[in-house]
């Protein structure tokens, strides 16, 4: 199965790997699943973990290590150009939306606006993916 993860679920992962979203991200180090990205994802993951409320938990060196890990292990695709097959209501979403279209993949995010859409799109929630994983192992 290919994913692309939100940035919010590979922040939380990093705050708390005993937590959800940290099962979430060991199950791909563990090979579960591929895990997709893009230069916009990763820009933005970049961006988030220099916030200083994150900063001050997650050093820069760090933040490093985790983005070289995803620019080395991850399917890097280049980004989608176009609008996607469905838009969220917050336009800062569509390009995870085109992105996912265009590698054939689900999301998995934390996030309410692209978590409304699982009824037009494979979407899970971090809890809902790790059931759809235990489903697929059993």
């Amino acid at each position: 199965m290919r994913v692309v993860p939100d940035a919010n679920v590979i922040i939380a992962a990093t705050l708390s790997s005993a937590g959800t979203t940290g099962r979430v991200l060991q199950a791909w180090l563990d090979g579960a699943y591929e895990l997709v990205a893009s230069p916009l994802l990763l820009d933005e993951l970049a961006r988030a973990l220099a916030y200083p409320k994150i900063r001050a938990r997650v050093t820069e060196a760090e933040a490093e290590e985790l983005l070289d890990l995803l620019r080395q292990g991850a399917d890097v695709e280049k980004d989608p150009v176009g609008p996607p097959p469905r838009r969220s209501v917050d336009p800062d979403d569509d390009y995870l939306i085109a992105l996912a279209e265009a590698a054939q993949t689900v999301i998995v995010s934390g996030d309410h606006h692209l978590l409304d859409l699982g009824h037009a799109l494979p979407i899970y929630s971090p809890a809902a993916f790790l059931a759809l994983l235990a489903v697929q192992d059993g």
